[in-house]
């Protein structure tokens, strides 16, 4: 908004009349942010119990809308109970203090409207009632949202007009790992349309359970929706040995279909083939390659066993499946998985085989004729769906062979697969798993959140999300849209889901409907403290870590007596609440010193500890512990071997910044390495200077996370070298440590070596990898990662 205006709207505040009622004010500073604002200074509209809600008569979507706002504002607001609503004769005149729902064709976008206060009238216009809607939505959180004892509610005079940056807004909710009510499904769509969002992406099957009632095949519900014992932790060897279950009836389905439709959000269900299929497959083993047995999988994970393509009853199976979804759900889209389907079984399978060699499926370069063999079940699925009128979606692997002509196509292993998509000229729907996993944690300690999944994506993630990036004006036109996946597998309540999606669901709302240019992290947090209200009011469980302080340590040779340089701990929060600070490891209280807002600046060892304190309590304590040696801030290169893309993070300088990474590998303190060992060449100076001491080295010591199932181990072996001029080294030291066998290991693990001292100005580190995961592992002889985190010199 520019400044003019935000002074016009300060003005129009003013103007509250406080003589004859108590009266709150509205604020029109909500998520998502409107596109356009302006306001004036005329008297506010006073909105009490007498407010009459008016909609065009025989408009049965607008007398819908009514009533919601109705219920909205009896929910906002002592003083408002029940407000009348109306229906009127298209030009009567409309008298009194109102609120007048109505459509405007001249409003460009589908779900665009326009929100105008006078002193005397509300009137709400979109070009569809869904854009009413959402300008329903608007009003509605503008409202203040606790109940304080207040009658009437003043809102500033102007005009809101506004639209949808994208036309696919959606949420995923995994029901086959963890089965959740009708109730809350119902309340996880209530949420949707709070933020605006349009599309209830519904992930009906598993291999852990099939959840949606197929009447022409009554055991994948009554086997299939039923495993008779699950995995205890993050899958341990030990099970809890209970059966769980549940399932939703087509009856079911079709009502929580509706309330979506009255909300006008659409439920695009998901049925993943051919993979994730062992829940099916226990209930009709036939449909499998080997014949079974099966079982409801009691694990997490990904499987081998998969649907028979080569079996046309299988193949029958799969389209009668989907006659039934399609009668159920409505939506144009149905969404068809082709994620994580191993190929070993048609590998082995000879009727696999023998549809590879009838069908003509031949292998190249980049794919297998098995890759084609999963390409052949989607085209055929895709046809048979277009022959009811209706179009597929499916995960971004479905590129990995001949895609499916009219796919569209969701991206959740980053955004590469979106951008390859998009340029190939097909739809897409932007999910990248390190902005869009809402099952990955929030927190950068990993002990904060016991039940992450695993990586690390902060509500200040969600926001940076841009879905077109790397593509042209005309590649962007096949960006439909954004959305976050909830996978389950550690999320088994209603309250955990409230969790892990709130207030991330608002950094995604803001990615989806407003426009790049508008939209600022710093604003989205002064107006995110306000849609918090919202959700304390109606008693939601939304994780509270936008209101940590957030720390950046950054280093810089100056302001130092220390040879090495310094580090400064630059520290803010949402709220600029007051931060104070201990560097003895004690902890701060309003007594410790006060943070000056510029940083802090640390250039000797440490333990950095920081509290915010409000006059609601003081915030979770962040805790640092910095240790310098003769490699810290030194320069450093990495020879050979460099770290994944996404694990690159800082680069090598993360090795020598002071600060040992906790445990949370993806959170930005660990390199991760997939391809061979790591060498690391340190300049610990000059000892050549005038007046400067040989530098004297005895100890060298790094540390690696270890977390097998997350597929990452730690290192078998240091090897220390050190030189005088970067050319010649000569070994000094070297250590081999054991293979960790244990398939439930999750430490950071420690590893030195030591030896007589010597004198060196480079230091070569070269750190051995694991080669290969455990026997008994789910990848068993793969080769797991290796991050690492500081390398110590003493």
């Amino acid at each position: 908004m520019k400044k003019l205006n935000r002074a016009l709207f300060a003005g129009a505040l003013a103007l509250v009349c406080t003589s004859c009622h108590k009266v709150t004010e509205a604020n029109y500073q909500v998520i998502p942010l409107p596109q356009e604002m302006n306001f004036t200074k005329e008297t506010p509209f006073e909105l009490d119990g007498n407010t009459t809600i008016v909609y065009p008569e025989n408009n049965v979507l607008l007398k819908r809308n009514a009533e919601f706002l109705a219920e909205y504002l009896t929910q906002a607001a002592i003083g408002i109970d029940n407000p009348p609503t109306q229906a009127v004769a298209e030009g009567a005149e409309v008298k009194g203090q109102t609120i007048v729902l109505g459509l405007d064709p001249t409003i460009e976008n589908q779900e665009g409207y326009v929100l105008t206060v006078t002193p005397k009238n509300v009137f709400i216009k979109g070009k569809t009632e869904n854009g009413v809607f959402y300008g329903i939505q608007t009003l509605r959180k503008s409202i203040p949202p606790t109940k304080t004892g207040f009658e009437n509610i003043a809102l500033p005079t102007g005009t809101i007009k506004d639209a949808p940056r994208f036309s696919y807004r959606g949420m995923h909710l995994d029901v086959g790992r963890h089965f959740f009510p009708v109730e809350f499904i119902k309340e996880y769509i209530d949420l949707l349309a709070l933020h605006n969002m349009n599309t209830f992406h519904w992930h009906l099957t598993e291999d852990q359970g099939w959840r949606i009632e197929i009447k022409k095949y009554p055991k994948l519900t009554e086997i299939g929706s039923i495993r008779n014992r699950t995995v205890i932790g993050r899958n341990t060897n030990e099970y809890d040995n209970t059966p769980y279950g549940g399932f939703y009836t087509q009856e079911q389905a079709k009502e929580i279909v509706k309330y979506a439709q009255d909300r006008y959000i659409t439920v695009i269900p998901e049925v993943d083939l051919p993979g994730h299929m062992l829940a099916a497959l226990a209930a009709y083993p036939d449909m499998g390659c080997t014949g079974g047995p099966y079982e409801v999988c009691p694990r997490w994970g990904v499987f081998e066993d998969v649907i028979c393509i080569g079996n046309e009853k299988s193949m029958q199976f799969l389209e009668d499946v989907m006659a039934e979804i399609v009668e159920i759900f409505p939506s144009e889209y149905i969404h068809i998985g082709g994620d994580e389907a191993p190929r070993t079984r048609w590998e082995k399978c000879p009727k696999c085989q023998a549809r590879i060699k009838a069908e003509g499926l031949k292998a190249d370069k980049e794919h297998t004729a098995e890759d084609r063999l999963q390409s052949y079940c989607m085209t055929r699925i895709e046809k048979f769906l277009n022959s009811k009128g209706r179009r597929i979606i499916g995960w971004d692997e479905i590129l990995e062979g001949d895609v499916a002509p009219n796919a569209t196509v969701m991206s959740w292993r980053g955004s590469e697969g979106g951008i390859k998509a998009a340029q190939m000229g097909h739809d897409v729907i932007m999910t990248p798993n390190n902005f869009c996993y809402f099952d990955y944690y929030q927190s950068a300690d990993s002990k904060d959140e016991p039940f992450g999944i695993g990586g690390y994506v902060p509500v200040e993630k969600v926001y940076s999300l841009e879905p077109t990036a790397s593509l042209t004006e005309e590649q962007a036109k096949h960006i439909l849209g954004a959305q976050a996946n909830l996978w389950t597998e550690y999320i088994a309540t209603p309250q955990h889901v409230e969790y892990m999606i709130l207030p991330r669901m608002a950094a995604l709302a803001e990615v989806q409907w407003t426009q790049p240019e508008k939209k600022d992290y710093k604003d989205f947090t002064s107006r995110l403290a306000r849609l918090i209200k919202l959700y304390e009011r109606d008693g939601l469980n939304y994780a509270k870590h936008v209101f940590d302080i957030k720390a950046e340590y950054n280093s810089t040779k100056e302001e130092s007596g220390n040879s090495n340089g310094a580090i400064v701990a630059v520290l803010s929060t949402i709220d600029n609440a007051p931060i104070y600070y201990t560097l003895d490891g004690t902890e701060p209280t309003s007594a410790s010193q006060l943070y000056n807002r510029t940083g802090v600046v640390i250039d000797q060892s440490a333990d950095f500890r920081a509290i915010a304190i409000r006059p609601e309590g003081t915030s979770k304590m962040i805790e640092k512990k910095i240790s310098f040696n003769k490699a810290t801030l030194r320069p450093i290169e990495l020879i050979g071997t460099q770290p994944a893309p996404k694990y690159s993070f800082g680069g090598a300088n993360t090795l020598v910044d002071g600060m040992i990474g906790n445990e949370s590998y993806s959170s930005g303190s660990w390199l991760g390495f997939i391809d061979g060992d790591v060498t690391a060449v340190i300049d610990l100076g000059n000892p050549a200077a005038v007046n400067a001491e040989p530098i004297k080295v005895k100890r060298v010591a790094t540390h690696a996370i270890v977390e097998l199932n997350s597929w990452i181990m730690g290192s078998t072996g240091l090897v220390v070298s050190v030189s005088d001029d970067n050319k010649e080294f000569r070994e000094v030291a070297s250590k081999v440590f054991p293979a960790e066998t244990d398939i439930n290991k999750k430490e950071i693990g420690n590893y030195e070596v030591t030896f007589e001292p010597v004198n060196a100005r480079y230091v070569k580190v070269v750190i051995k990898r694991t080669p290969a995961l455990p026997k008994g592992h789910a990848g068993e002889g793969k080769v797991p990662f290796l991050f690492i985190d500081e390398i110590e010199v003493e």
